[in-house]
């Protein structure tokens, strides 16, 4: 399973392959943060452009073809609005489209690049160690003591609609655990395995960050959300780094997602009463 994280030895990288990575990356500030879709699109044209040049150059290989499958993930969320809409047409576009941005660079890096860069490691064969296990608590304790007060205080509970309706509940309680789900498909199995072939963990981890932090800030995590998002990003890169288990990163993705469901839940309707700290 580790395979997929280790950069391939026929891989050659050089410091200024960061200037098209950085370009290609943070076009999503653009794309997702501002929503300025023209904008985005030529500073993607514009690192890749720039990766096939020090790919030609012959301080970089591949870098170019694996740019590309993050530009074509990125292109494809942008082509719909990520807010909050758990209407049923909704959840069936944001079914197609995020399915698409993580199936399509799978199956042009499986089938026509011919390699095994993006996995999907479910199951390591590895038992989750005491240190794991303290750290799935600490998780659902950091966000239940915290995220009540930013959605409440900031405001950015009214991002998502509101839900008091049996059927509209359970419509967000699916789409907030689906959109989490997707985002360790992409932003971690893909985006950050990419990354991590032309660059060390750190600098890869901080390039999926801009990415993940911007897509979550349109989806609504806004006002200070990034002072939450950002950390969360790098500590997802970090665990699955360390863990190597998609599995592991996807439980303490759904745990917090749990509590945001909860969050939003209560903010709306006052219940459940579970949040001592609340404002």
């Amino acid at each position: 399973m580790s395979t997929a994280l280790v950069a391939p030895p026929e891989v050659r990288t050089h410091p200024i392959a960061l200037l098209p990575a950085v370009l290609v990356c943070g076009a999503a500030v653009l794309l997702f943060g501002f929503q300025l879709r023209l904008a985005g699109y030529a500073v993607l044209v514009l690192g890749l452009g720039v990766a096939w040049l020090v790919d030609r150059s012959g301080r970089t290989t591949r870098l170019l073809p694996d740019l590309a499958l993050i530009a074509v993930g990125q292109v494809i969320i942008s082509t719909m609005s990520l807010e909050a809409d758990i209407s049923y047409p909704n959840m069936v576009r944001f079914t197609v489209v995020l399915g698409s941005a993580v199936a399509v660079p799978y199956l042009i890096s499986r089938f026509v690049y011919r390699d095994r860069v993006i996995r999907f490691p479910w199951r390591t064969g590895q038992r989750w160690t005491r240190v794991q296990w303290a750290y799935l608590l600490l998780v659902l304790f950091l966000g239940w003591a915290i995220l009540p007060f930013y959605f409440i205080t900031s405001g950015v509970y009214t991002n998502w609609p509101t839900v008091t309706a049996p059927d509209e509940i359970a419509r967000l309680f699916v789409g907030v655990n689906a959109v989490g789900t997707w985002d360790e498909l992409f932003f971690i199995c893909t985006v950050f395995a990419l990354l991590r072939r032309h660059f060390p963990t750190w600098q890869a981890n901080l390039l999926q960050s801009i990415v993940f932090v911007s897509f979550l800030w349109e989806l609504g995590y806004q006002s200070w959300g990034p002072l939450l998002t950002i950390p969360f990003a790098l500590l997802q890169g970090y665990t699955f780094k360390l863990t190597k288990s998609l599995t592991y990163v996807l439980v303490v993705h759904l745990l917090f997602d749990a509590i945001v469901f909860a969050v939003i839940v209560y903010a709306h309707n006052g219940w459940p009463a579970i949040f001592l700290l609340a404002p």
